[in-house]
């Protein structure tokens, strides 16, 4: 069930990349030391390495500084802090000596309640610190009054971060490549459930690219103070994706259409109100525009391929 998507955001067009390739004038080289949370998932982790290749010091908060993932990090010098968001003296004592943060929260985990109250934990903590600015992940439209409610939460989030009075910039992504797999069941029994129009294009986009946004509003963070932008890499259809990946495996690969009953029944009521709105509304970023303020992001049909060399 590897087909679901998010993005737009009109704040785009108040120009804060014209300098996405950043000249040297644009970069603030005043921030050193970012705290990344969620350092050991897809999106937190891309965005430490991006961090690290820019030269900026990073620190990492996560539950487990002892698991694989967090071994890996602290082997290219990122500093664990063992913490969450529900702890505020964890987050105090990461954030101690920190300029900026860069905060994602977890909507499937935590649910829609607690995920808004960490983003308001992270917020406070903040302030307390007094970071000189912050980066939120969000998601794409949700801005929309969408009423799905993982993106109401993000909504909820980034409200109370515009009234914190602390520098910030949001980013809101669509749904991530990483989503999809060529090893995953659903392409191995070569069938991919959807009850929305196979044909319709959907946007997508990488963590590393989404890492690519974050550093650079670390980067000009006077360009970016105040701005949320959703991005997207790509569009391309199910239908599409489908073709390549059968082209990859070389096994037939087709969409597998359902009835929205049947596909809430497989994916939960959140996923399924979430693929509603996305075959009805979804989203429409300029994608093409956007690729030249942020040029070489990886398109769907080359991170499929990349994953198969």
């Amino acid at each position: 069930m590897r087909q679901i998507l998010c993005l737009l955001s009109a704040l785009f067009f108040l120009n804060p990349i014209e300098a996405a390739g950043e000249s040297p004038a644009n970069v603030d080289t005043s921030l050193t030391t970012i705290l990344v949370t969620g350092v050991t998932g897809r999106q937190g982790g891309a965005v430490a390495r991006e961090l690290l290749r820019r030269g900026y010091s990073v620190r990492g908060l996560t539950r487990n500084p002892e698991s694989e993932r967090a071994r890996a990090l602290t082997r290219l010098d990122v500093a664990l802090f063992r913490g969450n968001f529900d702890d505020a003296a964890s987050l105090d004592s990461a954030l101690e000596g920190t300029d900026g943060i860069f905060a994602v929260t977890d909507f499937w985990e935590h649910g829609y309640e607690q995920e808004i109250a960490h983003g308001r934990n992270l917020v406070d903590a903040a302030a307390r610190a007094k970071i000189s600015f912050f980066v939120f992940s969000s998601v794409a439209s949700a801005d929309q009054a969408t009423n799905i409610p993982h993106f109401d939460s993000k909504w909820e989030i980034e409200k109370y971060l515009r009234e914190s009075g602390l520098n910030y910039a949001v980013v809101r992504p669509v749904s991530f490549m990483e989503n999809w797999s060529i090893d995953s069941d659903d392409v191995i029994a070569g069938r991919i459930v959807t009850a929305g129009n196979p044909a319709r294009p959907h946007q997508y986009i990488s963590v590393r690219d989404i890492a690519r946004f974050v550093a650079d509003a670390f980067d000009s963070r006077n360009l970016w103070n105040g701005v949320a932008l959703d991005i997207a890499a790509d569009e391309i259809s199910l239908a599409r994706i489908c073709e390549v990946l059968t082209e990859i495996t070389g096994r037939p690969v087709e969409p597998d259409e359902v009835s929205w009953a049947d596909y809430e029944s497989l994916a939960g009521g959140e996923m399924a109100t979430m693929s509603r709105w996305l075959d009805a509304v979804g989203y429409n970023v300029d994608v093409a525009a956007l690729r030249k303020r942020q040029p070489g992001m990886i398109t769907m049909e080359e991170f499929l391929r990349s994953l198969h060399r």
